[in-house]
């Protein structure tokens, strides 16, 4: 049997080949990524987050779904791959509102995030939203999306059998990993010109998810032990990156939480049909390269911290102490048996970076009416819609700290 942990370090790896294909700025990403990790291998405490074998292999991906049926397929596929729902990203009220409702999936086993912690976080359109989708506009997407196959049903099929079986047999492990990927590849279908562009104008999230016939990896993430380091070798290298990097600042104490940035999204030729039924050339701008970098994972209390530091990012020292002894001490972050110098990794997101990211690779936020939110997202709303549990991240970090 060919286990979980196998079968998602596979994974990983061919949907970095094949996203590197599709974007080939994110193959330079990735090669200034591992040429950053090697030259900071040497630092003192480099590895007190991680091997560099590790990080350097490290991914994170991003999908986008139409509904909580495509998720629920989502679901069902990735648990073959060792990958459960941990968290709920209500997107909705960030800053620069995005109009989805998010989990990610990824190992929830310390053991098998070592092996390896590929996760994706998959975000599903919140069409209830009234102040995004009016009674007609709304009707219209879910038709669109109910009536699109996203997932061959063989697929799924095979993954949950993979998956209540606990791995998938030598002879079948590449063809399973092959299609998977190719689920997720962009497709060159012709788009509804008039169509995108209506949902765009609500947002161009919304236009990415329910303006085509297929999902595809909007981005791929690569882990980097330093980011300011990255974000300047890029620039360097002449890539445009966003204005700024999302999340803590830097500072001389522990890095927590995590740190995005991403180049800007580049025009990709896409073709289109206009409403005369022609067939014409275009491009879109929705796919990024992010990059991110992982610090200790913090309690309860830490994130309170977080939040009230945050509101006022230059006095970060008056929230936070500047070593992990002081921090464990203080119950703001978690460690292994309470040992300083075993942080526990923060393996999630942060709903103000992850909107702050697309956002920053968007022309402009998405249209809000003035509209009374009737909806029903929640994390117990989407966890019975798509019949599996989702898991709590702060009981995930107690159990890998005891």
């Amino acid at each position: 049997m060919i286990r979980p942990a196998q079968l998602r370090a596979a994974f990983a790896a061919a949907l970095s080949a094949m996203y590197g294909t599709e974007v080939p700025a994110y193959t330079t990403l990735v090669q200034v990524s591992t040429e950053v990790n090697r030259d900071c291998a040497g630092d003192a405490g480099s590895n007190r987050l991680g091997s560099l074998q590790r990080v350097t292999a490290e991914r994170h991906g991003a999908i986008r779904v139409g509904n909580a049926a495509e998720m629920a397929d989502v679901a069902d596929l990735f648990a073959a791959f060792g990958m459960y729902p941990v968290g709920f990203y209500d997107l909705r009220d960030a800053a620069s509102p995005v109009p989805v409702v998010s989990t990610a999936f990824r190992p929830i086993e310390a053991q098998e995030l070592e092996l390896n912690p590929f996760r994706v976080f998959t975000s599903m359109l919140a069409t209830a939203d009234a102040r995004f989708f009016d009674a007609d506009l709304r009707a219209r997407v879910d038709r669109f999306v109910a009536q699109r196959q996203l997932f061959d049903p063989a697929l799924i099929a095979d993954a949950r059998r993979i998956a209540d079986a606990g791995g998938a047999r030598a002879d079948e492990a590449d063809d399973f990993v092959a299609r998977a990927t190719a689920a997720f590849a962009l497709s060159r279908t012709p788009i509804d010109k008039a169509w995108y562009d209506e949902l765009s104008a609500v947002s161009a999230v919304a236009a990415d998810i329910a303006g085509v016939d297929t999902t595809h990896i909007n981005h791929l993430t690569p882990r980097v032990l330093d980011i300011d380091e990255l974000y300047r070798r890029m620039t360097a290298r002449g890539i445009t990156m966003i204005d700024a990097i999302q999340g803590p600042p830097r500072t001389d104490g522990p890095a927590v939480l995590l740190r995005q940035t991403s180049f800007r999204a580049l025009a990709e030729p896409r073709r289109f049909r206009g409403a005369d039924g022609a067939e014409f050339d275009g491009a879109l701008r929705v796919r990024f390269g992010e990059v991110e970098a992982r610090g200790v994972a913090l309690t309860p209390l830490g994130r309170q911290r977080y939040d009230a530091a945050m509101a006022d990012p230059a006095r970060w020292s008056d929230h936070f102490p500047g070593t992990d002894a002081e921090m464990a001490a203080a119950g703001l972050a978690y460690y292994v048996g309470g040992d300083p110098t075993r942080p526990v990794v923060y393996e999630d997101f942060l709903p103000a970076s992850a909107a702050g990211i697309f956002r920053s690779n968007l022309d402009r936020d998405a249209s809000v009416a003035d509209a009374s939110d009737t909806s029903h997202y929640s994390l117990d709303w989407l966890a019975g819609a798509i019949g599996h549990h989702i898991h709590d991240p702060y009981d995930l970090y107690q159990k890998a700290a005891s």
